[in-house]
């Protein structure tokens, strides 16, 4: 295509390809009447955007075990001013839309979502007219036996802008039911590391099979500060002191 930041090639899947980008183009139809069509008659096109996330996903693909292929499920895309302005009265739509084209190319694909797919377009001054770059990485779904959100005074762990409160004296992070926070990452082990607070805060890896990384070292034990990183698999929390 030659408008994004990286070129699209062509591969073995280009009918799959097709077929996904035409029923995405069908439903934008029905969404907004062929709105679409008018509004991008020279801009940037949503089906170009729709064929790069695809090829992110291709590129991006990392394979975890055999018959398990991990892809991104969360893209941000950003877009040049004056297209972002164009996009704006149909943004919602075309998130939404851009969102179902990842799960079905996934589907389509055998590749698995650690999360659930979600799509965001942004704004980038730096960018000129027709240009655009996708940004995305595989980001967890995490659940805590806790209700989320920060509380003043309370340690917590942050994924994706979303606080985790730790609620224990000892919080097992794991894949497993029983985990206090449970990160569903196939690089996580059931019981896969503890945080035990006190002065200081410490992580302890519960013999995982993919270890735990604090602040981007593998370790069995470290002291948390406010901002330390924990990294279990793919995914990244980062340790507040609340």
């Amino acid at each position: 295509m030659g408008r994004s930041l990286g070129l699209i090639e062509p591969t073995a899947t280009y009918d799959s390809q097709v077929g996904l980008l035409d029923r995405f183009e069908d439903r934008l139809d029905r969404i907004v009447n062929g709105a679409f069509a008018r509004a991008f008659k020279s801009e940037v096109q949503p089906v170009e955007l729709a064929a790069a996330l695809q090829k992110e996903m291709d590129d991006r693909a990392a394979i975890v075990s055999r018959g398990r292929t991990v892809v991104p499920n969360v893209f941000t895309i950003d877009l040049s001013p004056h297209d972002s302005e164009r996009l704006s009265p149909y943004r919602d739509a075309l998130q939404t839309e851009l969102a179902t084209v990842v799960t079905e190319y996934a589907g389509e694909q055998s590749y698995a979502l650690i999360g659930p797919a979600e799509v965001r377009l942004d704004s980038d001054e730096s960018l000129e007219t027709g240009i655009f770059r996708v940004h995305s990485e595989a980001r967890a779904a995490v659940v805590s036996a806790a209700a989320s959100g920060a509380v003043p005074g309370q340690p917590y762990l942050e994924v994706g802008g979303t606080a985790y409160p730790l609620v224990r004296a000892v919080s097992r992070i794991g894949r497993g039911t029983d985990a206090d926070i449970r990160v569903e990452d196939p690089g996580v082990s059931r019981l896969h590391c503890e945080i035990v607070l006190g002065q200081p805060a410490i992580a302890r890896d519960l013999g995982s099979t993919n270890g735990t990384m604090i602040d981007g070292s593998r370790v069995q034990q470290a002291a948390l500060m406010d901002g330390s990183t924990v990294t279990v698999g793919t995914t990244t929390l980062v340790f507040r002191t609340g």
